[in-house]
């Protein structure tokens, strides 16, 4: 079972969630380049600019653990990076669990993504202007648990721990992203996690990718938020185990 962390996080990000799965399977925990203990050095400009890039770096891990096909198991943007990996070499990947999943951000025609183009351009600029700053205010929001300020304050910490630049363009590559195109052509068997609700990936996000992946279930936990492997762990982790039970 590899877990991909979302934007602004790290590996610890899964700490409540991996060790429910380790006396069934190998769990393999990295950090995204720019991210957590990631070699800086290896963060490429026309590579990364792209999902695509990120989606090779888990074909790499994959095809260097040797033990596929593997469940994939990403949260956030990495439930499209996985999706876009899982469409590159299908042979590696059992089953993917995508946790928050969102195509495309940006509201486009009758496609709601929960943000208007001007909303998503202010966002960027204001992480270029003030990224500590949008941070300390955006981490809380994303957590979606003001009686849990503990969790937002955990993930203000994460963004600040990565590195300021190449989070501004993580931020742009993820947040600019249209994979819509990319659900129908997926086999791999997928489950889509959505919370109730979640103001980074709305509800209305997560039956589109259920309906456009061709073989995917749907589980919705009873949880406020986008990041329900810190919110709600014991719910998520009774969805990923009844799915894989099935």
């Amino acid at each position: 079972m590899v877990l991909a962390h979302g934007f602004g996080c790290d590996q610890q990000m899964w700490r409540l969630v991996a060790p429910s799965f380790e006396a069934t399977h190998r769990v393999v925990l990295f950090d995204h380049v720019g991210a957590g203990g990631s070699d800086l050095s290896a963060f490429d400009h026309t590579r990364h600019a792209r999902l695509e890039g990120y989606a090779g770096d888990v074909v790499e891990i994959i095809d260097a653990l040797g033990t596929g096909p593997v469940t994939f198991v990403g949260h956030s943007v990495s439930a499209m990076i996985g999706v876009l990996a899982a469409r590159a070499r299908p042979e590696l990947f059992d089953r993917l669990l995508l946790v928050g999943p969102s195509p495309r951000y940006i509201d486009d025609g009758d496609y709601r993504g929960g943000f208007t183009q001007e909303e998503i351009d202010e966002l960027l600029e204001t992480m270029d202007d003030n990224y500590l700053g949008w941070s300390a205010h955006i981490a809380p929001v994303i957590m979606g648990v003001p009686d849990r300020p503990d969790l937002g304050e955990e993930l203000t910490a994460s963004f600040c721990r990565t590195d300021p630049a190449l989070a501004r363009r993580f931020a742009r590559t993820t947040f600019l992203s249209d994979n819509r195109a990319d659900l129908p052509e997926v086999r791999t068997p997928a489950l889509v996690v959505q919370c109730r609700e979640d103001v980074i990936a709305p509800f209305e996000v997560g039956e589109y990718v259920r309906d456009h992946l061709p073989n995917s279930d749907f589980a919705v936990l009873d949880a406020v938020g986008h990041c329900p492997n810190l919110s709600a762990p014991d719910q998520l982790v009774a969805a990923m185990k009844a799915y894989l039970r099935t």
